[in-house]
């Protein structure tokens, strides 16, 4: 049964079809494999319920990591709230499974594309200083905050 709501959070509807752009480009990557010069970085939260990394990851990315999906990635499956998919870290390959609402960044450079996935917590915090993802100013990717319909 669906949860009785008082009002409308469009900053929530929002946000979860932004990360259905994510979900229906990682759906076509696993049914056909990346067109052309596309590629995907993402920027995720390791700490996040759900997300699955090696203790060795964990140690060295406590918080955040970022993967690309380039050339060198296997078995990418894609689910309705997560995905996983096989990586080699330093010649090791290793499974990790990560949550949708666990991304933070999502980039493909080709296209120049990006968007941004904040927490309320964050939204809360003065957006001047918070940098911007490395991976996402070296691919020139154009970031799509949801902070414009957020209430502030």
């Amino acid at each position: 049964m669906v949860k009785f709501i008082t009002e409308f959070n469009y900053d929530e509807l929002v946000e979860k079809s932004l990360r259905n752009v994510v979900y229906y480009a990682l759906k076509i990557v696993e049914e056909q494999g990346l067109p052309g010069e596309n590629h995907f970085y993402i920027t995720f939260r390791t700490d996040f319920p759900g997300t699955v990394v090696s203790k060795n990851l964990k140690v060295q990315y406590p918080e955040t990591m970022t993967i690309v999906l380039q050339n060198q990635f296997d078995n990418l499956t894609v689910r309705h709230n997560s995905f996983s998919v096989d990586l080699s870290f330093g010649g090791i390959p290793q499974t990790i499974t990560i949550p949708y609402d666990a991304i933070t960044y999502f980039a493909d450079p080709y296209a120049k594309f990006g968007l941004s996935f904040e927490k309320e917590e964050d939204a809360e915090q003065d957006d001047s200083s918070a940098p911007l993802s490395p991976d996402l100013k070296a691919g020139n990717a154009e970031v799509i905050s949801i902070d414009n319909w957020r209430k502030k």
